[in-house]
């Protein structure tokens, strides 16, 4: 903490000047007028470090003592203790149905996707299952047309066939 007062004190001489002054110098502060300063600033901050402890747990022990005050007038008597048990049921109870109620709506979320979801694929299924049907009925007739035809012309050559034959002997 010592600090010096000297004129050019902490500035770089970059001049490269050697020459040297003819006036006298201050003399600097030394740490001689700092060391009470030093003294005068660590007692509070050891009276600090020492009292914030003290005055946290006093605030703790105020808090216990105001919290078992509490409690010992609340439960003082049977009626008192039976009111507040009366009063945790209650709440527990709230906090029962707030969660059924939250688990019926996300089953009944639940369920209702996944009817939307089978409805959509049995659809689907649905309609996949005609589109197929149709395209065999008409390759089926395709087919058909076409042996019918590949079969009077097989008939046409087998005929010319015959009539070739006879001739040819």
């Amino acid at each position: 903490m010592a600090t010096t007062n000297s004129p050019g004190a902490g500035s770089s001489r970059s001049s490269g000047r050697t020459t040297r002054r003819t006036t006298a110098r201050k003399p600097s502060r030394t740490t001689t007028s700092t060391r009470p300063r030093t003294t005068t600033t660590q007692a509070p901050l050891i009276e600090r470090a020492v009292l914030v402890p003290v005055g946290a747990s006093l605030l703790v022990r105020d808090n216990l003592v105001s919290t078992v005050r509490g409690l010992a007038t609340k439960y003082q008597t049977r009626a008192g203790l039976e009111r507040e048990l009366k009063r945790y049921e209650r709440r527990g109870a709230t906090a029962r149905n707030r969660f059924e109620r939250q688990v019926r709506r996300t089953r009944t979320r639940f369920e209702r996707e996944v009817r939307q979801r089978r409805s959509r694929l049995e659809r689907a299924v649905r309609q996949n299952r005609r589109q197929f049907e149709r395209q065999v009925r008409s390759v089926r007739r395709d087919l058909e047309k076409q042996s019918s035809v590949v079969g009077g012309r097989v008939e046409k050559l087998f005929s010319n066939a015959q009539d070739r034959l006879p001739s040819v002997s």
